[in-house]
């Protein structure tokens, strides 16, 4: 069963979302039988990186309210990611235009390691204060993942992956998606927000139940011989 998943890394909630589904995900049953898949989505597409700014300076000039009020909307999120077992560091968080560092998340994908890179680009962005549109930071994040640096500085200086990105971000255009997280389930059920892992858990259970039941049954019948089985068993 594949679960897409639309998130953005400056997204406070998107993190906390992650956190939460993985929870549900790990008590799930059918887990081993999940595909996941992250999709890009821009919250703020014509942000420029500023590394002189942190993000209470960022939402303040955003919302067009004052700096101590940022402060405290951004305290809130991070007490709410404190009980997702999350450290948040807005005084060190640098506003980036996170669109190379989504290109980053497909490159990963092609080998295998987008799921480990999006926790990677999380914690970068918002407990080491790290600056995601940095060229060297994604190739440092590279290396950690065991995935080969050069390649990367390659793939950013050609372009490549820029279209994935972008079709990601028609694609919740056309799915009617205007915020995140969103998680959608084998196309058919959805969980927007950063909701309790309760919901995902009935989500993963109810998406999982149809999912199998539309599976091919194996209506073989079988005339047994000799064999080896997964667990290296012969006879």
């Amino acid at each position: 069963m594949k679960i897409e998943i639309w998130s953005d890394i400056m997204c406070p909630f998107c993190y906390i979302g992650k956190r939460r589904f993985e929870e549900a995900l790990a008590g799930f049953e059918g887990r081993n039988d999940v595909e996941i898949e992250w999709k890009s989505f821009l919250l703020s597409p014509e942000l420029k990186t500023d590394p002189t700014k942190n993000i209470h300076q960022f939402l303040a000039e955003h919302k067009n309210i004052s700096l101590e009020e940022a402060k405290g909307m951004n305290n809130y999120v991070t007490n709410m990611a404190a009980q997702a077992g999350l450290i948040y560091d807005f005084d060190r968080a640098i506003p980036a235009n996170s669109f190379n560092a989504h290109r980053f998340l497909h490159f990963a994908k092609k080998y295998g390691k987008q799921n480990e890179a999006e926790e990677k680009l999380f914690r970068a962005y918002f407990t080491e204060g790290k600056n995601i549109d940095d060229a060297q930071i994604l190739m440092l994040l590279a290396i950690e993942l065991g995935l080969d640096a050069n390649k990367l500085a390659e793939a950013m200086n050609n372009g490549e992956f820029a279209n994935d990105v972008i079709a990601d971000i028609n694609e919740a255009q056309q799915l009617g998606i205007r915020g995140v997280p969103f998680f959608v389930f084998n196309r058919k059920y959805a969980v927007s927000g950063a909701q309790e892992s309760r919901a995902f858990a009935e989500t993963l259970d109810k998406a999982f139940e149809e999912w199998q039941a539309a599976q091919p049954k194996n209506n073989f019948e079988t005339i047994k011989g000799q064999s080896c089985d997964t667990d290296g068993n012969c006879d």
